[in-house]
């Protein structure tokens, strides 16, 4: 399953639709320069798309909580480098594993071995376009300074379904600028997910 589109918020019911499937199999690899791990109360924005990930770990508006959620040890932040004081509280606290801009940067391995750790043998992953550096791709709705390369994010996206079985792929916080960007976000889904 592919989703592209919609902010990050659009993310709860295909993640929640693939941990249904996969249980304790399922990774989450979260591709986003912020940690989507506020909850209402802690949330500066009270933007949902600030806090889907957390609401998907368990915690949030009690209406939108999934009725089976993620365990921190599925989830893998990468590429994450602008999170509020209470998200990383959070990270530290539920010990959620974090790769960083210059973790990625040269190889997928550590990322792909990051997975094999949790005992996962699906993959499900979400690609918020802000963790691509904004020098190198400007169509996105909250950039930040130093991200990632699109070149390391496809070989990382490759890296991960040729391992593990892909359980979905979300692309979100698109601001469409120029078409050809159209074939930037088209190089990002593997083989392996078109239908």
């Amino acid at each position: 399953m592919v989703t592209v589109g919609g902010d990050c918020g659009v993310e709860r019911e295909p993640v929640s639709a693939a941990l249904a499937r996969y249980g304790d199999a399922l990774a989450v690899v979260w591709f986003d320069a912020h940690g989507d791990l506020n909850t209402p109360d802690s949330s500066p924005s009270h933007a949902f798309h600030g806090m889907v990930l957390r609401t998907l770990l368990g915690e949030g508006h009690p209406d939108l909580v999934p009725v089976r959620a993620l365990r921190p040890e599925q989830v893998i932040l990468a590429g994450a480098r602008a999170l509020d004081p209470a998200e990383l509280a959070y990270v530290a606290d539920a010990k959620i594993a974090w790769h960083a801009v210059a973790d990625l940067a040269s190889s997928p391995d550590a990322l792909v071995a990051a997975v094999a750790a949790t005992g996962a043998t699906a993959v499900y992953i979400h690609i918020d376009l802000d963790v691509l550096d904004p020098g190198r791709f400007g169509p996105l709705s909250c950039p930040e300074a130093g991200g990632l390369t699109i070149e390391a994010l496809r070989e990382a996206v490759r890296a991960l379904t040729a391992r593990f079985v892909p359980a979905g792929l979300g692309i979100t916080e698109y601001a469409p600028h120029r078409e050809e960007d159209q074939a930037v976000l088209a190089s990002l889904v593997p083989a392996s997910l078109h239908s």
